[in-house]
């Protein structure tokens, strides 16, 4: 009987511990259930969101691999056995234009310098058979801004007839002195910039396109500006940004319309870089020397039909992009306003000597 008793009394004991572990088990298994009916139970716009912000993300992860790929890692193209022997490089005695001048004979081409300094071109010349003594070099004296536009680039046409010119770097054009309303732009400024800056270009690659075609290879770099094509406005460098614009478009449409013939056309659009024409001495991170500039302007040759190659002027692009454009309007009027006073008072100074 004691051990009867015994045995019901461990009984009594036990039985609560295997009814609590079955409750458990059963609410661990619950878990996994419940759960997936939460996520059931999203709406459908919560889970449309989420789809829709998990595709913007991945974009932008890669837009952003293939801007690091493009800027550092990317190889230039064989300029000379892609496109041809000869470079017509104009604006070719300052700046830019003589920064590309040099990498294209370091890149292999022969080099069709316009410019309309005979003295600086003639310098320019013996510069770079000094430094590149394979390198053939030709000189053509122009005034893109003198009347007989039309008749001084049929000669240059005339005077390239029979070369393989594979690359045209249209390079040459006219800024302000300095930032000014529309309304002070005198009758010479705005004729200069129209001239240079949308006429020039034009019949250049007019002039230089069908032999391209012919060929069926070729690549044309129009020099155009962030002023147009980077920042949403440009106030009291109106007319420079409006021509600029034009270069843009210009070469934009080109592209499209002559890819299929085997030519690349394409528009820089570079921020400040350290030249005569942005009245900018010292060069930084932000506004490099034309140096610096023409080493990733070259390695950018044949791709993008609109690029802005030193890559932190495509940061800047990138950070003008995101920003309010009032908040950048008036940061660059602003600033705009400053450069006019000090263009009018070191005019004034001029005026007074």
């Amino acid at each position: 009987m004691a051990v009867d008793r015994t045995i019901a009394q461990l009984e009594l004991h036990t039985s609560p511990l295997p009814t609590s572990l079955t409750v458990a088990a059963a609410y661990t298994r619950s878990l996994p259930s419940h759960r997936m009916a939460g996520a059931r139970a999203q709406p459908a716009w919560a889970q449309a969101l989420a789809a829709v912000g998990l595709l913007v993300a991945s974009r932008a992860a890669t837009r952003l691999a293939l801007w690091l790929y493009a800027a550092f890692l990317r190889p230039a193209k064989p300029l000379r056995r892609r496109y041809g022997a000869w470079a017509v490089v104009t604006g070719a005695t300052d700046g830019i234009g003589r920064a590309l001048a040099f990498e294209l004979a370091a890149a292999g081409l022969g080099l069709v310098l316009v410019g309309r300094s005979p003295d600086k071109l003639a310098a320019v010349s013996k510069e770079v058979r000094a430094r590149f003594p394979g390198v053939e070099v030709r000189t053509f004296v122009i005034d893109f801004a003198a009347d007989g536009l039309a008749a001084n680039v049929a000669a240059l046409a005339e005077s390239i007839r029979g070369l393989d010119v594979g690359v045209l770097v249209n390079n040459a054009g006219q800024g302000y002195p300095y930032a000014r309303y529309f309304h002070e732009v005198d009758e010479e400024l705005r004729r200069n910039l129209i001239r240079l800056n949308v006429e020039a270009v034009t019949r250049v690659t007019h002039a230089v396109l069908p032999g391209m075609v012919e060929r069926k290879r070729g690549a044309v770099v129009n020099i155009g500006s962030g002023a147009a094509s980077i920042m949403p406005s440009t106030p009291l460098y109106t007319v420079y940004a409006a021509t600029k614009a034009y270069a843009d478009q210009f070469s934009r449409s080109l592209y499209v319309e002559y890819k299929n013939k085997g030519i690349d056309v394409q528009c820089q659009v570079p921020m400040y870089v350290a030249t005569k024409m942005a009245s900018i001495r010292q060069a930084s991170l932000f506004a490099p020397s034309p140096e610096t500039y023409a080493r990733a302007a070259v390695r950018y040759i044949g791709y993008e039909p609109r690029c802005a190659p030193y890559w932190p002027h495509a940061l800047l692009w990138f950070l003008f992009s995101v920003v309010p454009e009032p908040l950048v309007d008036g940061y660059v009027l602003g600033m705009s306003l400053g450069i006019r006073k000090m263009g009018r008072a070191k005019e004034a100074r001029k005026k007074a000597v």
